[in-house]
Order: structure tokens, then C-alpha cells, then sequence
């Protein structure tokens, strides 16, 4: 079948409900967009530190994860953040 690919919008969850609240304004909220690998049997999202730098999310816990090939590995969680794609959100 090959790999999927898809645009999609990363926003600081936490700079959004500031600007809806008018604590801080929308051009302040942080987001970026970026192309990212679909994997449809994925339940969390998994970003580099580079993005977190951008959106400044900050760090909740220390997890394990599972890489697609089986391998485990530690990593940091961090959020809140919102995914948009198209005309959904999350």
C-alpha cells in the first residue's frame, strides 16, 4: 500500500484557551503546520523536540512508547496540544 502522508495543524492547546478567554491574542497563539506520516494504528502523537521548541508545550511525564517495528523506547509526553486536519479536530 505504501506510506500516507497529510498536512496537518499543531496549535498550543493552552495559548488557544488563553486567546478565548482574551488573555492573549490570536496572532500570539503558537501553531505550526507540518507534513506528517499517517499511521492509523497509533493512538498518540508523537513529535520531535524541535516542534515542541516552536510550540512551547510543556513536559507532563515521562512514558514508554512502542516504535511500529515493536522496539520500546522512554520519551517525554508533552502537551496540551490540538491537532487540525481538514475540518476536524482533536
Amino acid at each position: 500500500m505504501g506510506l500516507v502522508y497529510s498536512e496537518v495543524k499543531l496549535i498550543n492547546a493552552e495559548d488557544l484557551g488563553l486567546a478565548r478567554r482574551h488573555m492573549l491574542d490570536e496572532e500570539e497563539v503558537r501553531h505550526i503546520g507540518i507534513r506528517v506520516l499517517v499511521d492509523s494504528g497509533s493512538w498518540m502523537l508523537a513529535i520531535n523536540e524541535n516542534i515542541q521548541g516552536i510550540l512551547q508545550l510543556p513536559f507532563e511525564r515521562r512514558d514508554t512508547g512502542y516504535t511500529a517495528d515493536g522496539r520500546r523506547v522512554e520519551c517525554d509526553v508533552v502537551g496540551p496540544v490540538r491537532v487540525e486536519w481538514r475540518n476536524r479536530s482533536c
